[in-house]
C-alpha cells in the first residue's frame, strides 16, 4: 500500500484530502499540520519527511490571506515559494512524487473564457506571484511532480486563513436579515473541496504528472453563487449585485478567475460535477437543505 503524506492537513483542502484518501482504502495516509512541520525551514522538512519514506507528498500548506500578502510579501513567498521548494526537495531526496496545490490567481483575468492549463500565466497580486513561483520551483526541484490548480474553494472545514466559508457567511447573514451586497463582475469557478480532493486522489492513483486544473465545471459570478445557495436552501433574502469597486482591497483581483479542467477531462477521463450540483451536495451534507 502506497504511503501518502498530506502537508497542511488542517486546511480546507488538506482536511478533505486526508478523509478522501483514507476512505479510498488504497493508501496509507499520514497527516501533518503546521505544529508538526515548518515548511519554510528545509531542516525541519527533511527531518520530518525523509524518515516517512512516502511514495507521494502533497503540499497543501499555503499563506492564503490574499490581501495580507501585499504587506507581508516576504512571508507569502517564504511559505508559498520557498516552502514549496523545500517540500519538493525532500520529496526528490526520498524518491516521492511532489504534488503542489496551486491557484487560479496565477492568471491576470484578461481572458474572456475560462483558463486552461496551457494559457500563459501573469499574476496581478503578490499571492498569485508567490504561488506561481512555487509552481516553478517545484518543477525545478522534483523530477516527479504534479501541480493541481484549484479555485474558489468551499467546504466543511472552511478556509481559516480567509475567515471561514463564503456560503455559510451568506446564509447566516440572510437568516438574520442583514443587508447583503455581493460583487457581480468577477467570474469564478466555485469548487467543493471534497470534489477537488477526490479528483486529486484519482490523479495520484493514475500517477499523473504535469499541471492540471481540478475545479467543478461551469462558472458564475460571486453574486450568482450566493443567490443560488439561498435558493437551494429556500431562504428568502435580497442580494444586491454590486461592482467590485465598492469593495476596494489591497490586492487586485482578476475579473475572470474561472478555470476549465481540460487536462483532467481529456487526458485522465476524470469528470467533476457542475458547481450547482456540488453546492447542492455541500448544503445537503451540512443539513441546510429543506426536507
Amino acid at each position: 500500500m502506497d504511503r501518502v503524506v498530506v502537508v497542511g492537513s488542517s486546511g480546507q483542502l488538506g482536511h478533505e484530502l486526508v478523509e478522501v484518501l483514507r476512505a479510498a482504502g488504497r493508501f496509507e495516509t499520514l497527516a501533518l499540520d503546521h505544529s508538526q512541520i515548518e515548511c519554510t525551514e528545509l531542516a525541519s522538512v527533511r527531518q520530518v519527511l525523509l524518515p516517512l519514506k512516502a511514495q507521494t507528498i502533497i503540499n497543501c500548506a499555503a499563506f492564503v490571506r490574499v490581501d495580507d500578502c501585499e504587506s507581508q510579501a516576504r512571508e507569502a513567498f517564504a511559505v508559498n515559494a520557498i516552502g514549496a521548494l523545500n517540500v519538493a526537495r525532500a520529496a526528490a531526496e526520498s524518491g516521492a512524487k511532489s504534488v503542489y496545490i496551486s491557484t487560479d490567481y496565477v492568471f491576470d483575468g484578461s481572458k474572456d473564457s475560462p483558463y486552461v492549463e496551457s494559457d500563459p500565466t501573469a499574476p496581478i497580486n503578490v499571492y498569485g506571484a508567490s504561488k506561481l513561483a512555487g509552481e516553478h520551483l517545484v518543477q525545478q526541484a522534483a523530477p516527479n511532480w504534479l501541480i493541481v490548480r484549484v479555485a474558489s474553494l468551499f467546504g466543511k472545514t472552511g478556509a481559516r486563513g480567509k475567515g471561514g466559508n463564503f456560503v455559510e457567511t451568506i446564509l447566516a447573514k440572510a437568516r438574520t436579515g442583514e443587508p447583503l451586497k455581493v460583487v457581480d463582475d468577477i467570474l469564478i469557478s466555485p469548487t467543493y473541496a471534497r470534489d477537488a480532493a477526490q479528483a486529486i486522489a484519482q490523479l495520484i492513483e493514475a500517477d499523473a504528472g504535469r499541471i492540471v486544473h481540478a475545479v467543478n465545471s461551469g462558472w458564475c459570478t460571486w453574486h450568482e453563487f450566493a443567490k443560488t445557495a439561498l435558493e437551494l436552501c429556500r431562504v428568502t433574502a435580497l442580494i444586491d449585485p454590486v461592482p467590485s469597486s465598492q469593495f476596494p482591497t489591497p490586492a487586485r483581483r482578476a475579473k475572470n478567475s474561472a478555470l476549465a479542467s481540460a487536462r483532467l477531462t481529456c487526458d485522465f477521463k476524470i469528470t467533476m460535477p457542475h458547481w450547482r450540483d456540488a453546492l447542492r451536495a455541500y448544503l445537503g451534507e451540512k443539513g441546510h437543505l429543506p426536507s
